[in-house]
Parts: structure tokens; sequence; C-alpha cells
């Protein structure tokens, strides 16, 4: 299960004890303070892993805590510092916190962000000691570690980002360029989360296409999920918007195709400024009329426009290779 947004509550590990001891040796009857330090606290990382493409385990463990310090014991032996907490989360993943934002984005594999520090261990009784106060008997008790709830957002790593209306055939063309095995209908909303699909182009070349879910009006602030969905173009290169030109697609493609624009704009209007290729969809059972509006619509907006079938697979390698070549991928 696929699954891009988890609250976590974290707690790092507090410091141990200081002791309060003093020396009892044989022969040394007046032996000095020996109690010694408490160890620290575990701290708490998050590091990004290959291995991982969801955040699903964080729905059923929303809760992690680190080991506490030992307490410090005598002869001025000072506690064991607590295990430090590693968690493993897909590469991709945003950290972020309530009211002061993004914290780090781990985009990288192996990166590794300390999100709390374990508490300082206590000082014991010999610490304390000075020349006018020999004995003394105060100690301190270990800090408290740090305690933090975060947000986590994984945005999908991509070079190629396939968006437009609900069943404008994007799962059918990443079904048919890639090995992805996405759902597949002939109603609005059967992809319901992200797919990924590698395309190959030969001599060890590839570049990854993600099959975003339908968008529509008002997804910017949440409609159908939106906002939840787009973040996930913020990281492409390339965005392949798609358009259903057949008799069953929206009566106004040029006007479809704005409205998604329009929704990009209002997200984030960076992503506007991607490349982006208009594309034909269903160009098997396209309707003349609606092909010409979104062919002005395309010329309008100075926009590259290409035509495919997915079903029938005309224009499909057309639109690979030119996808390769804005990539700088060069393609069989």
């Amino acid at each position: 299960m696929f699954v891009d947004y988890a609250k976590v509550h974290l707690k790092a590990g507090d410091g141990g004890d200081g002791c309060m001891a003093f020396r009892r040796e044989k022969f040394v009857p007046r032996g000095g303070p020996s109690g010694g330090h408490g160890g620290r606290g575990g701290h708490i990382y998050f590091r990004s892993s290959a291995h991982l493409n969801t955040l699903l385990p964080f729905r059923y463990k929303p809760h992690y805590q680190a080991e506490r310090g030992r307490h410090g014991s005598g002869n001025k032996r000072r506690g064991k510092d607590g295990a430090d907490l590693i968690i493993d989360v897909p590469v991709g993943t945003q950290i972020i916190e309530e009211g002061k934002g993004l914290l780090a984005d781990l985009d990288r594999p192996g990166e590794e962000f300390l999100i709390c520090r374990g508490g300082r261990g206590g000082r014991g009784n010999s610490a304390f000691a000075t020349p006018t106060r020999q004995a003394p008997r105060r100690h301190e008790e270990g800090f408290p570690g740090e305690a933090r709830s975060v947000i986590l957002e994984l945005k999908i790593l991509a070079d190629v980002g396939l968006i437009g209306y609900p069943n404008a055939g994007k799962s059918t063309l990443i079904s048919v360029i890639s090995a992805a095995r996405p759902r597949i209908a002939d109603y609005p909303f059967t992809t319901l989360t992200p797919h990924l699909g590698v395309v190959s182009c030969g001599d060890y070349k590839s570049f990854v296409v993600a099959d975003i879910p339908g968008l529509i009006e008002g997804a910017h602030s949440g409609s159908g999920l939106g906002d939840r969905f787009l973040r996930h173009v913020e990281r492409t290169r390339l965005l392949l918007h798609m358009v259903d030109v057949s008799g069953n697609g929206p009566e106004d493609p040029a006007g479809a195709a704005e409205a998604i624009q329009n929704e990009l704009k209002l997200f984030d209007p960076a992503l506007l400024r991607k490349p982006q290729v208009l594309v034909a969809s269903k160009m098997d059972s396209a309707d003349a009329e609606k092909v010409k509006k979104l062919t002005r619509y395309a010329k309008r907006k100075g926009l590259e426009l290409l035509e495919i079938s997915a079903v029938t697979g005309a224009g499909v390698e057309r639109l690979k290779q030119r996808a390769g070549a804005l990539l700088g991928v060069e393609t069989e």
C-alpha cells in the first residue's frame, strides 16, 4: 500500500543520573567523593533508504523513543550512553514540523538528519568537590531528551510526470511504455495512488515516469486529494500533460487543459516553468473538432503537441523519444 503522509511522535533518551558516592577503600578513612556522571540519552536520526518506497509502517507505529543513558556509579564510573535510534524513511521524504515548516528534505540515499537530541547525563558528586567543600553530597539528575511531533511527507522521485484530468489515459500509457501495471478502467479516479514505471532507452539507459492520479479543478486546495498528488509533480523534470480528445472526453479539451495549467500555477507557479509537452490521447477514437481545438490551444500557449493512441501504439514511440531527448537521454 502506497502511503505518502504520516505523523510521528519522537522522544530522545533521557540522560542518566549522576551518582553520589564516596571512596571506601581500606586504609582510606576519609576518601573523597567518587560519584560518576550519568550517560547521555540516545539521539534520534532519520535516514533515507533506497529500499523503502512508502510511509506505511509509520501508520501502524507512530511513536518512537530512544534508549536512556545509564546512571553513573562509584569509583567515578560514567554511565553508558543510550543507543541512538535511526529511523529509515524512503528517499524523497520531507520532515515538517507544524509552526516551523520544513526541517529536512532527504532526497538522496543514505542522508541522515538529527531530529531529536538525547538528554545530557547528570553530574556525579565528584564534580562538585572544591578545596573548601571536599565531601559534597550534591549530584544531578539526568536531563530529559528532546521530544517533538513531526509530519513526514513523501515526494516520489521521477523524471517525467503524467498529469491530466481523470480517465485521460495516463495509466494506459505508463503500462505500455514500462513494466508498471496500474489499475485501468473506463471511469474516473481509477488511479488513487501514484505509480512509477521505468522506461528503457537501450544501452542501459532509462528514465522514470510517474503516473500522477487525475487532477480536477480545485486540486491545489485539496479537491479530489489534489494537493496530496500535486506535490509529487514538484520533483519531476518534465511534464506530459495528457488530454482526452475522444468522443467520451471533455467537450472543451482546451478548457480542460487550461484548468490543469491553472491548478499547477495556484499550487506552485514554479511548476509552469518545467518543460511540458501536451499530449492528445485516445487518437484511435478522436473527435476531429476536439483535436483542432487542442491544436489551436497548444499554438496559443507555445506548447508542443503530440498525438498518441496507447491502445494501438500510434505515436507512442515518438512520444518516448521526445521525452528522452528533453531529458538528455538518447533513445534507440
